[in-house]
């Protein structure tokens, strides 16, 4: 079996855009809270959950940290509803994402997160599983909770290897 490979890159929210959102405190807040002591960085993300009487609900993920090397082997995707991951530690995570191609996953593409930053992955979005790089690999999740089917998984008949590229962080 051969192996096709992927360098990662930097998450910035340019790149990511197709796919959705970068959520970091950058720049100036939005407006200040709490008798001025607290910068809120307003609305970052687009939320989407309420598909087929879904609603929102935060919950928590507890993954086992991986490598470099990374054998992406499968991609999974949310039909009915978006998908936040805000890490509960300043290590960085791999995200990995492909663009939709009629129905099925595209190429791949890997994004090495900095330090604070977290993803909010748009509706039916094609996406790696949630891959830590340290322990603990503890992330808050906002997403759809509710009926109907919401997970498609493709497996690729070629994995792919993905590397850390010399310009990411970690």
């Amino acid at each position: 079996m051969t192996t096709r490979t992927i360098v990662t890159e930097p998450l910035t929210a340019g790149a990511f855009a197709p796919f959705g959102d970068v959520l970091e405190a950058t720049g100036t807040p939005d407006r200040l809270i709490n008798q001025d002591m607290c910068g809120r960085y307003h609305d970052r993300a687009r939320l989407e959950t309420e598909a087929e009487g879904g609603k929102a609900g935060i919950s928590l993920f507890l993954s086992q940290k991986r490598s470099f090397p990374y054998l992406l082997d499968m991609v999974e995707r949310h039909p009915l509803g978006s998908q936040a991951f805000l890490p509960m530690s300043l290590a960085p995570f791999l995200v990995i994402v492909c663009p939709d191609d009629n129905g099925k996953p595209g190429a791949p593409r890997a994004f090495l997160t900095s330090p604070g930053q977290g993803i909010n992955l748009h509706r039916g979005t094609w996406h790696g599983v949630l891959t830590p790089l340290e322990d603990p690999g503890l992330f808050s999740v906002v997403d759809r909770i509710g009926p109907g089917d919401n997970l498609e998984e493709v497996w690729f008949d070629e994995p792919w290897t993905v590397i850390k590229g010399d310009e990411s962080p970690a």
